[in-house]
């Protein structure tokens, strides 16, 4: 952006109660495990009030939030095998482009995860904008997209007696998010 841009931007912060971040994978290739992660925060610049194309994005998440509903498989996606939240405790996608294609956005970045850099587009559909009862000016979007574990590092695997892969290797990825512009 130019400077000029950069001042007139309007500035989003990411409303973390009225958001939420989740992601499915396959499981013995017949059924799908759903978690999402509790803990994140992001900000956004917009060229104005509704208007989102060229917005930079940047966004994280708290991987030790991570909640699929069952404490014995949210470790194991703790430890080493997956994540290894002691090493690597943060998810980040910081966006390139923000482009509008039909009804909804591309929305092109760098996604980071155990120190592995790679280049993601997600579709955001854009829900609109409405004023809250407190006069906070809100956006919504949801946005999806998939990515393969392996990837990123999260290799871990294994095969059943019968021959049945226990983990896919595509991650579907569902955000809904409701931004509050800031003054």
């Amino acid at each position: 952006m130019t400077e000029t841009a950069t001042a007139a931007a309007t500035k989003w912060a990411l409303d973390p109660t009225h958001s939420e971040v989740q992601f499915k994978i396959k499981h013995l290739v017949i059924s799908t495990v759903t978690g999402s992660f509790k803990s994140f925060q992001g900000t956004m610049q917009s060229p104005g009030d509704d208007n989102f194309e060229n917005a930079q994005l940047e966004f994280s998440l708290d991987v030790d939030s991570i909640d699929t509903n069952q404490e014995q498989r949210d470790g194991h996606l703790k430890s080493e095998d997956f994540f290894d939240i002691a090493k690597y405790p943060t998810i980040k996608f910081v966006s390139t482009s923000f482009v509008k294609d039909g009804d909804a956005y591309k929305v092109t970045g760098n996604l980071t995860m155990k120190d592995v850099t790679k280049p993601v587009t997600l579709e955001a559909e854009y829900g609109g904008s409405a004023v809250d009862f407190y006069g906070n000016h809100k956006a919504g979007f949801e946005v999806s997209g998939k990515i393969n574990r392996k990837d990123f590092g999260l290799t871990w695997g294994a095969v059943t007696e019968a021959g049945s892969i226990v983990l896919g290797d595509d991650v579907k990825l569902i955000a809904n998010v409701q931004f509050a512009k800031q003054a």
